[in-house]
């Protein structure tokens, strides 16, 4: 392996290879830098101890310095060399002392808040903070088995959607912890759990609950009793089949009132174009904007969005008459208008933003009220011609 002083320097000109590669300080035996082929560099001892090899991470370069790897590999090889030291067995012994809560902080902060939107972000968190950690607490991430999941799994029996996004995201943080050497490989204790079957919530509204609607939300409107903003939304969500998110977080930016077109940068599936119709072109182009503030659903905060529309929209609901109605489906309701006016799956898909014909297959029993009218039209007209018309 090839030698050389271990400098801020030296380190910075060691050659990327197709492989990674271990560069050994010429000074100071046993201490070394590991060259990945990505290009970043990580310090690390190696020593030998009952007759096996054993390396240990000092940390990666640039967050820590040369200087500062040099004096921790002094240090904790001199302890290898003249105290019979293991410092591998004593980084071994720690991890295996994680506990569950040390583990979800470390998945929230390590992994979580890089790669998750932040959506999923709270989602994440809240069954990490409510439902995972007071189960678990200090027990050893190590030490947790089938049973143990079985029970948490089993105290939100009575919330079967909640208990089973629980055990997807403590799955997540055991298999991170093979990952990190915290547990053992093909150990994860969530694997062979059965997931609640769930019940699809899908629900649209009927065209007498879409005018109960409408009526309340120009009530609201002209009354002042909830803001303009919140009603444009909830009539954004319903005219366009958006998500909450997307139409909380529309910006003035993103809208194209010359394309009719909402270009969102971002989404549950990425970048989209939202395509829209006259209807909604009429109430943006009426809907006020503020002055400095960015959003086309204006929060009470200076250039904010509305954060909570739940509480308007239950307000709203229960005026309405609509029991049980969530906002989301105001974009089922979306889907179900574009099966009356004999729109297909597909072209449902795109104006809903799907990546995947499957997801939009969930709609399709909505299609049964057109079908049913149809059949209706014709058993009619059969019977009158057998001259037995239906309902006499």
């Amino acid at each position: 392996m090839a030698q050389e002083k271990l400098t801020k320097r030296s380190v910075e000109q060691l050659a990327v290879k197709d492989k990674d590669c271990i560069v050994f300080d010429s000074d100071l035996p046993g201490f070394g830098v590991r060259v990945m082929p990505s290009g970043k560099r990580f310090f690390l001892i190696q020593y030998r101890r009952l007759g096996r090899t054993r390396r240990v991470m000092l940390g990666q370069f640039g967050p820590i310095t040369a200087e500062r790897a040099r004096r921790d590999a002094t240090h904790m090889l001199g302890n290898v060399r003249g105290a019979n030291g293991d410092p591998a067995a004593l980084r071994d012994q720690e991890r295996q002392s994680t506990s569950v809560q040390e583990l979800g902080e470390r998945f929230l902060n390590e992994h979580v808040a890089v790669r998750c939107k932040p959506r999923t972000q709270g989602e994440y968190k809240r069954a990490v903070e409510l439902f995972i950690n007071p189960f678990f607490g200090a027990q050893r991430a190590r030490s947790v088995t089938p049973a143990d999941v079985a029970d948490l799994h089993g105290a939100h029996s009575r919330i079967p959607y909640q208990a089973n996004r629980t055990l997807g995201v403590l799955s997540k943080m055991m298999s991170l912890a093979e990952t990190w050497g915290i547990r053992d490989k093909h150990t994860n204790p969530c694997e062979d759990i059965e997931r609640y079957p769930e019940r699809k919530r899908e629900r649209f509204l009927s065209a007498k609950e879409i005018q109960r609607l409408g009526e309340v939300l120009r009530q609201v409107e002209s009354d002042g009793t909830e803001s303009l903003y919140a009603v444009a939304a909830f009539r954004l969500l319903l005219l366009t089949g958006c998500r909450l998110s997307e139409i909380q977080t529309l910006e003035w930016t993103h809208v194209n009132l010359d394309e009719n077109e909402l270009n969102l940068p971002d989404s549950k599936t990425g970048a989209k174009t939202v395509h829209f119709g006259q209807a909604v072109y009429d109430l943006l182009t009426k809907l006020a904007r503020v002055t400095s503030n960015p959003y086309v659903i204006v929060g009470k905060g200076a250039g904010s969005h509305l954060t909570d529309l739940q509480k308007p929209w239950r307000r709203v609901r229960e005026t309405a008459e609509l029991e049980g109605v969530r906002i989301h489906d105001l974009r089922h309701t979306f889907a179900s208008g574009g099966l009356l006016v004999g729109e297909g799956l597909p072209m449902i898909g795109k104006l809903l933003g799907h990546t995947q014909i499957q997801t939009t297959a969930c709609y399709a029993h909505l299609a049964d009220d057109p079908i049913k009218a149809a059949a209706t039209r014709i058993s009619g007209r059969l019977a009158a011609a057998l001259g037995n018309p239906e309902g006499s």
